[in-house]
């Protein structure tokens, strides 16, 4: 035993999770740990920016971002999807905003304009330019796919395919969520919290804090049926018991969602469907700093319309849950720069069951990996 005051090891991660420590804490506070995230994982990874209804138009397009890196998305007249960087080829101005339709993509600043294939249309008062080469100024290209209805972006050329990636989630997706394919925008959502964005996840991949920090939600869904399953590159997190009367929000014992379904996605995407009327929201982190994290979230239902049950479970969801979730993450933040902590261990139970946070050590492998950081043990 350790005497009091006497530095802690650090120890690596082991592959059985539950003989493994967790990252330690100098991950989620340091910055050169962050610059080192940014380059081997925020770069490199597959992130999500919408639902793939909301660019079925020509002309359509979203805005999306990671970390310091702004793109936008849209459909060309040729219905193909294409992603560009959202930066002008004159002088560095952002293009787009949000999202929309349009016939060709002007820039605010000088009105230089683009084809929706990313290829420069016009340069104002630069027809008489020497050597000037319309060709040199096309927008630069970002990497998107669709995959399971929903439109990723990844700024790395030789990434796995998403397909590849998130293997099987398609599947489980459309099994899970009635109608998710024909789904439609119903309302959008963003905040920010004081916390690494590791924290964010480590607390999204986990119902162990649920039945003490989230009583409402711990009425709504029975977490003796909760379970999470662990693929190559993402969870699932499944409750198949609900109480319709509860007191998060009430629904009816007949409506069309009885559980609850969540998913993560690395490195920092989620899907969520909640007890009650059809509605999902696609959710996810951008990380502002060491120490700061954006949220964001899109909602849809099978007509983008909103039901009052749906306002309801809304105002749970918005207020009550996600106040106590921030509340969390930011303690966890705080308390990751103490000097009375250094590193944790999981919690798990062979049933993976509500309790069991084999999710947070699966999430604390691939960042380990992706950071090529000791691990040690065989799998467990």
């Amino acid at each position: 035993m350790l005497k009091v005051g006497k530095a802690k090891p650090e120890h690596a991660l082991d592959q059985d999770p539950a003989r493994s420590y967790t990252l330690p804490a100098r991950f989620y506070t340091d910055p050169d740990i962050f610059a080192a995230e940014r380059e081997a994982i925020f770069y490199r990874g597959w992130h999500m920016a919408c639902h793939a209804n909301d660019l079925a138009e020509v002309g359509s397009y979203v805005t999306a971002a990671i970390f310091d890196q702004k793109v936008f998305i849209c459909r060309g007249k040729d219905n193909v999807l294409r992603g560009f960087y959202n930066v002008c080829a004159h002088r560095a101005h952002e293009l787009l905003a949000g999202s929309g339709k349009a016939k060709v993509i002007t820039c605010p600043y000088h009105a230089w304009s683009y084809h929706l294939t990313g290829e420069l249309r016009s340069a104002r008062g630069s027809e008489d330019l020497p050597g000037f080469d319309h060709g040199e100024f096309c927008l630069t290209p970002v990497r998107v796919e669709t995959y399971g209805h929903i439109v990723f972006f990844n700024l790395d050329d030789e990434a796995k395919a998403a397909a590849d990636t998130f293997e099987g989630l398609d599947a489980e997706l459309d099994a899970q969520i009635p109608g998710f394919a024909t789904m439609q925008r119903r309302q959008t959502f963003s905040s920010t919290i004081e916390a690494n964005w590791k924290v964010a996840v480590d607390n999204f991949v986990e119902c162990y804090h649920c039945a003490p920090a989230h009583p409402a939600f711990a009425d709504l869904v029975d977490l003796n049926t909760y379970h999470s399953t662990c693929h190559a590159q993402y969870s699932s997190h499944i409750g198949s018991g609900v109480r319709p009367d509860n007191k998060a929000y009430t629904f009816d014992p007949k409506a069309p969602v009885q559980k609850s379904a969540f998913w993560w996605l690395w490195p920092m995407s989620t899907v969520n469907l909640t007890p009650g009327d059809t509605a999902v929201s696609l959710f996810w982190f951008n990380p502002i700093s060491p120490t700061r994290t954006e949220l964001l979230a899109i909602s849809y239902t099978p007509d983008g319309k909103s039901t009052p049950q749906l306002d309801a479970a809304s105002e749970y969801a918005g207020t009550i849950l996600s106040d106590e979730d921030n509340r969390l993450c930011e303690s966890v933040q705080r308390g990751m720069a103490s000097r009375g902590y250094k590193q944790g261990r999981f919690v798990v139970d062979a049933k993976r069951s509500a309790i069991s946070e084999h999710a947070v050590h699966h999430f604390h492998q691939l960042v380990a990996d992706a950071l090529n950081w000791r691990k040690t043990g065989a799998k467990g």
